[in-house]
């Protein structure tokens, strides 16, 4: 199982009626295949098709009521560092395995705040899977427990604070410029030495004593 956030439905997806403006509606949560699928549905639907027999269906993990509201046009927000929720959801959508541990803090941080719901827990491949709800947009965050240890929360917190203040392409750290050349004026040219002079000299080969180069190599060793 994998991160996953699921926006709730604006229309019953069982009958096909938008949803009015604080209608209390149902939220299912059903396993397909490995895959978290949500499910709402308004009270009619409910009553008449599933709240007798909702959790015989293959697949359920869990059902709640929440309200429906309408979001108000916002305005452009300007731009600021990462706050826990935008966080939440860009390390919810890179679903990179090294950020789990700072998944799990994060959300427990923003239930704290009331920023998140939870509304459930589930168990899949062995690991608990915590259920979340936000109450205003009503998106639906499933986040595995990291079972994280005392000796790892000092750590994970680091990463925390770090991915808050930087985000997670912090930009590029700045090198000192390079220092710029002194342009060539006729003095400096004059006293510049030439290409000639500044070579190192070549060492001539080495002869053995009193030998020419012609007959070095009939010198014995």
């Amino acid at each position: 199982m994998e991160w996953n956030i699921q926006s709730r439905a604006h229309v019953c997806q069982e009958c096909g009626r938008t949803f009015r403006h604080r209608e209390t509606l149902h939220t299912l949560l059903f396993d397909q295949r490995g895959e978290y699928h949500r499910l709402d549905v308004c009270t009619a639907c409910w009553d008449a098709q599933f709240s007798q027999a909702a959790n015989n269906r293959k697949g359920f993990i869990s059902h709640w009521q929440t309200v429906f509201e309408v979001a108000p046009p916002g305005a452009p927000e300007p731009i600021q560092k990462d706050t826990a929720e935008t966080l939440l959801r860009k390390l919810v959508a890179q679903n990179d395995p090294q950020h789990a541990g700072a998944v799990f803090i994060l959300a427990v941080m923003l239930e704290r705040k009331r920023l998140l719901r939870a509304k459930d827990q589930t168990v899949a491949d062995g690991r608990r899977v915590l259920i979340y709800e936000h109450p205003k947009s009503g998106d639906v965050f499933t986040i595995p427990d990291p079972d994280l240890q005392l000796d790892q929360l000092e750590v994970v917190q680091r990463d925390v604070a770090q991915l808050l203040e930087h985000g997670l392409n912090p930009p590029p750290a700045e090198t000192a410029p390079a220092p710029a050349t002194p342009p060539v004026t006729e003095a400096t040219a004059e006293t510049a030495p030439s290409a000639d002079a500044a070579a190192p000299a070549t060492a001539a080969p080495a002869t053995a004593a009193g030998a020419s180069p012609d007959n070095a190599a009939n010198v014995p060793a």
